[in-house]
């Protein structure tokens, strides 16, 4: 399948690509560096064609001839070795979506599930959980649960508590694009994020990054 969605703007560029093909088409079209190569064989299956697909549909927003390392830092974190630029990647079902801006940056696609109502007090506060009471409590659960694995991504260290450390601000929903902002705040550090998120059929999307 071709990038599916695309969005662009002077501080961020994000896309979705839903994979069909097989793992030799992502890899012919990729010219892997060893540190890569050595990663990849590690994975199988599933977790091969996410990792293959999504190297690709990063190189194919970048829109350049050439492209840079994909690699982890010491928290797993991917980045573009060379760049000042910070990536983030997810992936839920046969999607897979890729995220890059100047600043701290974070993705996240996931299909709609009503488990969402089972864990929600676990990543949402009482204020949040308010306000997802009412009409499109399954789509709010799942952009304010995108909105705060965007920043757990941006982060980037680990050790984060959702309830604790991210905080969103409410904001109306409707089917088509939402702009909201957020915040994390651990410790002596507090960072600001501005999100965006969009429904597309069964998915929520969403996307963010620091101000």
């Amino acid at each position: 399948m071709p990038l599916i969605h695309r969005e662009e703007t002077q501080d961020l560029i994000a896309g979705i690509w839903q994979v069909t093909e097989q793992d030799s088409f992502f890899q012919e079209k990729l010219s892997l560096y060893p540190a890569e190569l050595e990663e990849l064989s590690y994975l199988k299956n599933r977790k091969r064609t996410e990792w293959l697909s999504s190297r690709y549909l990063l190189h194919i927003l970048s829109g350049r001839e050439n492209r840079a390392a994909c690699l982890k830092d010491e928290f797993g974190k991917p980045y573009l070795d060379g760049s000042t630029w910070y990536i983030s990647m997810s992936h839920s079902e046969d999607m897979v979506a890729v995220a890059a801006s100047p600043h701290p940056v974070g993705v996240d696609i996931q299909i709609l599930v009503p488990k969402i109502y089972r864990i929600a007090p676990r990543f949402l506060d009482s204020t949040e959980l308010d306000f997802c009471r009412g009409d499109h409590t399954l789509e709010i659960m799942h952009i304010l649960w995108g909105a705060k694995e965007c920043v757990f991504k941006a982060f980037g260290k680990k050790e984060v508590d959702f309830r604790r450390h991210i905080h969103i601000a409410p904001f109306e929903y409707h089917s088509g694009k939402l702009c909201f902002q957020g915040t994390f705040h651990k410790e002596s550090l507090r960072m600001e994020f501005v999100f965006f998120s969009e429904t597309l059929k069964n998915f929520i999307f969403v996307y963010g990054y620091s101000i």
